[in-house]
């Protein structure tokens, strides 16, 4: 099942099998970036958090790249940046 990406925020998409690789928890991304129950999804092999608001993705790329994740390879982030009309779904293969 496709998972529903909003738009006006960031989203921050990562392989399932690089976040448990990395020992990185839910409770620890929940703390860092202040996330509800619906703004962290799981759907086959596909992470995805967001929307985010309020957080330097620099800062947090820096810190995903300090655990051994590599942008692109591991995650991206979907920049949020597109109108309310268009909706964007996200699938892993």
């Amino acid at each position: 099942m496709a998972l529903h990406i909003a738009g006006q925020a960031p989203s921050l998409c990562i392989r399932r099998e690089a976040y448990e690789r990395s020992g990185l928890t839910r409770t620890a991304i929940d703390d860092r970036l202040g996330l509800t129950p619906d703004e962290f999804r799981v759907e086959g092999d596909l992470v995805v958090i967001g929307p985010i608001h309020g957080v330097a993705l620099d800062d947090l790329f820096n810190e995903l790249d300090t655990i051994g994740l590599r942008y692109y390879d591991d995650y991206f982030e979907l920049s949020g940046n597109w109108p309310d009309w268009l909706q964007m779904l996200v699938t892993s293969p």
